[in-house]
């Protein structure tokens, strides 16, 4: 493994996201056009580069002054166990500041992973699923 680059700057084409997100077994819309505007109405994108293959990705909606949801966080299998999510939602809350909180819904598989980089569980939460 190279070293890894990670990018504020920079919207991957939605063709390497749906990759990432199949590769890294995140259950995602494979389709084309709602990634893209998944990740255009998002404020906040970092991503996590092997030179040009995309490899990780944080994508936020935020006001990064009170609050943030980590919509998701993704990391290709090959890549995982070796800090990059950990890196990832480290660079997602340094630009989102102190005065901002960090939520995120967990993937059933991933429960065990967000205490060992630094999330507490919460208990008071709802939500109303979507439709499609």
């Amino acid at each position: 493994m190279n070293q890894i680059n990670y990018k504020f700057d920079v919207i991957p084409a939605p063709d390497a996201v749906m990759e990432l997100y199949a590769d890294a077994g995140l259950k995602r819309p494979e389709d084309r056009d709602r990634i893209t505007r998944m990740y255009s109405q998002s404020n906040l994108i970092v991503t996590a580069w092997d030179k040009t293959r995309l490899v990780g990705v944080s994508r936020a909606l935020t006001d990064f002054c009170y609050c943030c949801y980590l919509s998701d966080l993704a990391v290709r299998r090959k890549y995982q166990h070796h800090g990059i999510g950990k890196e990832l939602i480290r660079l997602t809350k340094e630009k989102i500041g102190d005065e901002s909180m960090l939520l995120l819904l967990s993937a059933p598989a991933a429960m065990e992973y967000y205490p060992k980089v630094g999330l507490s569980k919460v208990e008071n939460g709802f939500i109303i699923q979507r439709a499609k």
